[in-house]
């Protein structure tokens, strides 16, 4: 009598397999390979992998290209004294392309008053024979002040000795105004992060408009006390001061929950990307915007941080003077953001009532069929 064997792995006399219809239908089961395309997933995985590398190339270029790239672009400086001594000065900077918009003045007093008021950053005063006296603002800007000194001893007789006066100083606390551009990066990062609280939370009309001047308001007095008061970086009126601050998280915060409120949670991205990835390398606060690669040192100054940078360093060092064009842009910024936040604080309850009207339709019809 024949011995009998297992069902699945028993072979007949020409090798024909014995297993049982379950049995082949498992060995014949395949498995998806890892790497293969095509679903949902895999399209996600793709858009991941070349949506970072582009992210990263976009960031390092805002950053990085504005200050690899530095040089005067249409700086306005001032050559003062006699025409004939300033004459060949004047011929030397034009010589130099678009790099400086020279502007002539009388004498050192001129000169001097309109460094203040914000009219040129520096000026190169000729009084007699010998290298010209240099006029800065350190406040307005340490590499523009050092770019101007290292022009007159280029210029300047071998062994002559440049003298070197600064108008108006930084303050004690930040010299080399290496703080001034720092301290408005926490105010952008806190307008960013309110826009966004704002829009995640619900608040909607004029419920969203008291947090976000409330917060603006508290988050300007706060940050006048540690740069004006502690860490002395911040010059100026003490209200004056608060009051930019303020005004610069009040228009960063209006631009990220106005876009929100129109774009829905991608308008906190593109908030984002206007205030921090374009705005703050486009700033101009650690130079100048005439420093920067043309036009981004133009477009930089209709930008919220731009604005802000301008207008808190007329304020805090040159008695309010050049304040008028950044305060306008920020208040614009201000007016609109908020004026998206009404808008779609009115639009969206209706779009509720709508959604809501449409399922009870929905299901009044459902249960008729």
């Amino acid at each position: 009598m024949a011995r009998p064997t297992s069902a699945g792995f028993s072979r007949g006399a020409a090798g024909a397999s014995t297993e049982l219809p379950e049995v082949r239908r498992a060995h014949a089961t395949t498995f998806p390979c890892p790497l293969a395309l095509g679903g949902p997933l895999d399209r996600t995985l793709i858009g991941l992998i070349v949506a970072v590398p582009l992210l990263v190339g976009f960031v390092l270029w805002a950053f990085t290209w504005p200050n690899a790239r530095s040089a005067p672009h249409d700086l306005p400086v001032g050559v003062a004294g006699p025409a004939q001594a300033t004459a060949p000065a004047v011929e030397g900077l034009a010589a130099q392309g678009d790099a400086f918009d020279v502007r002539e003045y009388p004498d050192e007093e001129a000169a001097r008053r309109a460094i203040e008021e914000r009219e040129i950053y520096g000026a190169f005063v000729f009084s007699g024979e010998g290298p010209p006296e240099v006029l800065t603002a350190g406040a307005g800007g340490a590499s523009v002040s050092q770019l101007l000194v290292g022009v007159a001893e280029a210029q300047a007789p071998e062994g002559a000795s440049v003298t070197v006066t600064d108008v108006v100083p930084a303050p004690d606390g930040d010299p080399r105004g290496a703080v001034f551009g720092t301290s408005l990066l926490p105010l952008v990062i806190a307008g960013i992060a309110t826009g966004a609280l704002i829009a995640v939370s619900g608040l909607r009309g004029g419920r969203a408009l008291v947090g976000l001047v409330g917060a603006a308001a508290l988050a300007g007095v706060v940050a006048t006390v540690i740069a004006h008061d502690w860490l002395d970086v911040l010059a100026g009126d003490w209200w004056q001061v608060a009051g930019v601050l303020g005004l610069l998280m009040l228009a960063g915060g209006a631009t990220v929950a106005g876009f929100a409120a129109l774009l829905g949670q991608a308008g906190i991205g593109v908030g984002a990307v206007l205030l921090m990835l374009l705005g703050n390398p486009w700033s101009g606060a650690a130079s100048a915007p005439e420093m920067l690669p043309e036009p981004v040192g133009a477009l930089g100054q209709w930008l919220p941080t731009g604005a802000g940078a301008s207008l808190l360093r007329s304020v805090a060092f040159f008695d309010g003077n050049g304040a008028g064009f950044p305060l306008a842009v920020l208040v614009g910024w201000a007016l609109l953001g908020t004026a998206a936040i009404l808008w779609g604080g009115r639009r969206r309850p209706r779009s509720a009532r709508d959604e809501g009207g449409a399922g009870e339709r929905a299901r009044v019809t459902a249960g008729q069929g």
